[in-house]
């Protein structure tokens, strides 16, 4: 039989969740008709067959996470095409020595266990019963986990149930989010926008948003960046793809409008209302979730003033905007109510300066407090 391997669906993408398959064992099927249907990177994505045959075998049920180059399905007929599986050949004698157990921590350097205190059993204990350990407070003698906690641990979480596994959207968000934890060093500045020049029922916010983040790069193009943390270099950027932040029940999409510096303001709502519509279909083109060299997220629509948003490298800025608020603001003198937009920008100060990120943050708030977009 022929081994069809889940292929590479795009840059950096490492794994998708089957969502329907579009056959069954025993089918025929064409090259290039639907195979199935994965979620990956927040993207549904069909894959097309790789040739015409029988299927003889799925590798993975709906629901299941495939890893990119493990088997998806098989072909009745044709040369399996897997590696070498690494099976041991030859005798395998057993020992004589006996050893003593020692309480060792084997977790790796800045792993949720490193530092934990068990002996291998109470480990493999913990493996059989489906326990972390960093979740385990130890009550052995300098900090030893026991077997009695292990169990103990074990016991209150079937009482809980089991564990909801994240998939999807959430599931991309989560590997997102810890790839920023360790890779970005955040920084991040506040200030306030008085839009109250323009600012009127229907104003077109994140249009304007999206216009004050090209005159921010083009003052500080540093902002507008790539960057590669491995080889400490970075790519200043011509082009400005912005990220923009879409919250939904599945999880976080960030589709990309492209070229914002050179879009007029109905085409940039047209592609931003393409986009929201593409994301609540749930059927964005992958390439629409790649590429952004910032980021806008628009938190103020739902609740919240300032924020510390996340950088998801190669990106190294991520502009927020808090709830709109009126606010007693002094003008030639004499207080007066004027409307507030708050901001924050964090960036990752691997690449950009405390100045650049000023400065950035600088031309935005005149960008936005100007009567009419830029």
């Amino acid at each position: 039989m022929k081994t069809f391997l889940l292929p590479d669906l795009g840059e950096g993408l490492t794994e998708a969740e089957i969502v329907e398959w579009h056959v069954k064992v025993g089918d025929e099927i064409k090259t290039d008709a639907p195979l199935v249907s994965v979620e990956t990177d927040k993207a549904i994505v069909e894959v097309p067959s790789p040739r015409s045959g029988r299927i003889a075998k799925l590798h993975a049920q709906v629901g299941d996470v495939v890893e990119t180059g493990r088997p998806l399905m098989q072909f009745a007929d044709g040369v399996d095409e897997r590696a070498d599986t690494g099976t041991v050949v030859g005798e395998v004698k057993a020992g004589e020595e006996k050893v003593e157990e020692k309480a060792v921590s084997t977790a790796k350097a800045g792993s949720a266990t490193a530092g934990v205190k068990a002996t291998p059993a109470v480990r493999a204990l913990a493996r059989r019963m489906n326990v972390d350990l960093s979740f385990v407070k130890p009550s052995g003698p300098d900090g030893l986990v026991t077997a009695a906690d292990v169990e103990r641990v074990a016991k209150r979480f079937a009482e809980l149930g089991p564990p909801e596994p994240l998939r999807g959207a959430r599931r991309a968000m989560a590997h997102h989010m810890t790839q920023a934890h360790s890779e970005v060093v955040p920084a991040t500045v506040v200030a306030d926008a008085d839009i109250h020049q323009w600012m009127e029922d229907g104003a077109d916010i994140t249009v304007r948003l999206v216009h004050a983040i090209v005159a921010g790069c083009t003052q500080e193009p540093a902002l507008n960046t790539w960057f590669d943390g491995h080889a400490l270099a970075r790519r200043v950027l011509q082009k400005i793809d912005v990220g923009i932040a879409v919250d939904t029940k599945d999880g976080l999409f960030v589709p990309v409008l492209r070229d914002v510096a050179n879009r007029s303001n109905n085409d940039l709502r047209e592609g931003l209302d393409r986009l929201r519509a593409d994301v609540k279909a749930r059927r964005v083109p992958p390439e629409e979730l790649r590429g952004s060299t910032i980021t806008l997220s628009n938190f103020g629509m739902i609740a919240g003033r300032y924020a510390a948003p996340v950088v998801v490298p190669p990106a190294v800025a991520i502009l927020g905007a808090g709830q709109i608020r009126d606010e007693v603001v002094a003008v030639d003198g004499a207080p007066t109510v004027h409307r507030i937009l708050p901001l924050s920008l964090t960036f990752d100060h691997r690449a950009v300066t405390g100045g650049e990120a000023a400065r950035f943050l600088a031309a935005v708030i005149n960008s936005l407090e100007s009567a009419v977009a830029e």
